[in-house]
C-alpha cells in the first residue's frame, strides 16, 4: 500500500509529491507538525491533536487561516484516498510559507504551506517491554512547541537504535525531560509521576489520556521533576506516545528496571485500548 500525500490542495502518492525549494520548511525548519492515528476511516483524539497543532502554530507566530473543520475535511480526503479500513497515521505540517530565503518573516506575508501525509500503520504489542538508554538532552528550550527542528531528536534516537533500544531517556543535568519522540513516566508507591508541562517537554496526547485514566481510577498523578536516579528505583518505567500508546520498560542502560506494579500498567494500557476502540470502532493493528 502506498501512502497518500497532500501539498496545498494537491493530492497524490506521497512518494511522488513535490514541494517548493523555497518553502521555509526546507531551509529553516520554519514550521510545526502533528501526528495522529485513526482506524476504520475515523480519526482518534482529533480534538486534542487539533488543539496542539493550532497552539504550536500560534507559538511560532504562523498565521494559519484554515479552520479546524477545513483541516479535518482535507485530511478526510487523504484518508479516503488511502482506501484502508485498518489503522492509519496522519501527519500534518504547516510552514510559514514559500518565499526567498531570508531569516526575517516574509514581507509582505505569504500564505502558509500545508502538507498532509496518510499511511497504514501497525503498533507494537502493549505487552512487549522495551529497553532504553539515558542521554543528555541537547535540544533547545521550546520543546513544548511541536516544531520541525528535530535534529537533536534524530541524533539521540540513532544512538538508541545503535544500542539496540527502541527509545532513549533524555535528561538535563540528571532531571528527566522526555524521550526522543515520546513522554516518560514512572510509577512509584502507587503514584504515576511525570515531568511538569513546561518548556522542556511536549504536552503529549497519550500523556493526557494517562492522566485522565489515573484520576478516574483514584491513582495519584504527580507532575513534578524527577531524576535519572528515580528511574532506576521506580516500580515501573513507562513510555507513552501516539504511535506506541503506553509500553513498559524492562531495562535502562542495560540494568533491569520496573516490573513491580504490573496492575497499574495493565489498567492504563487497557484504558488506552478501550478509548481507541470507542472512538474508531476497531482495536489497533499490532505488529506480529
Amino acid at each position: 500500500m502506498r501512502g497518500i500525500g497532500y501539498y496545498n490542495g494537491e493530492i497524490g502518492f506521497a512518494d511522488e509529491m513535490k514541494i517548493s525549494m523555497l518553502d521555509r520548511c526546507a531551509y529553516f525548519g520554519d514550521g510545526v507538525y502533528d501526528f495522529m492515528l485513526g482506524s476504520n476511516g475515523k480519526l482518534y483524539e482529533a480534538d486534542r491533536h487539533l488543539d496542539r497543532f493550532y497552539n504550536s502554530l500560534k507559538g511560532i507566530r504562523i498565521d494559519f487561516t484554515m479552520s479546524r473543520e477545513e483541516l479535518r475535511g482535507e485530511s478526510d480526503k487523504c484518508i479516503r484516498g488511502l482506501g484502508h479500513d485498518g489503522m492509519f497515521k496522519v501527519y500534518w505540517q504547516a510552514s510559514r510559507g514559500t518565499a526567498a530565503r531570508n531569516h526575517d518573516f516574509p514581507e509582505p506575508a505569504v500564505k502558509p504551506d500545508l502538507m498532509i501525509m496518510v499511511d497504514a500503520l501497525k503498533t507494537i504489542p502493549l505487552d512487549k517491554k522495551i529497553s532504553l538508554i539515558t542521554v543528555d538532552d541537547i535540544r533547545f528550550t521550546m520543546c513544548n512547541i511541536k516544531t520541525l527542528n528535530l535534529l537533536p531528536n534524530v541524533l539521540v534516537a540513532q544512538r538508541g537504535h545503535e544500542a539496540g533500544c527502541k527509545e532513549v531517556i533524555q535528561h538535563r543535568n540528571g532531571r528527566v525531560t522526555e524521550c526522543a519522540h515520546s513522554n516518560c513516566l514512572i510509577v512509584k508507591d502507587g503514584k504515576v509521576r511525570t515531568a511538569p508541562l513546561d518548556n522542556l517537554i511536549l504536552p503529549g496526547i497519550t500523556r493526557m489520556n494517562i492522566k485522565d485514566t489515573c484520576l478516574a481510577n483514584g491513582i495519584p498523578f504527580v507532575e513534578e521533576p524527577f531524576t535519572v536516579d528515580d528511574v532506576f528505583t521506580a516500580d515501573e518505567v513507562l513510555v507513552s506516545s501516539t504511535s506506541k500508546f503506553c509500553v513498559a520498560v524492562d531495562k535502562v542502560d542495560g540494568k533491569p528496571v520496573g516490573g513491580k506494579a504490573p496492575e497499574i500498567v495493565k489498567l492504563i494500557q487497557d484504558s488506552m485500548l478501550q478509548k481507541f476502540m470507542a472512538e474508531t470502532g476497531k482495536m489497533p493493528d499490532f505488529k506480529a
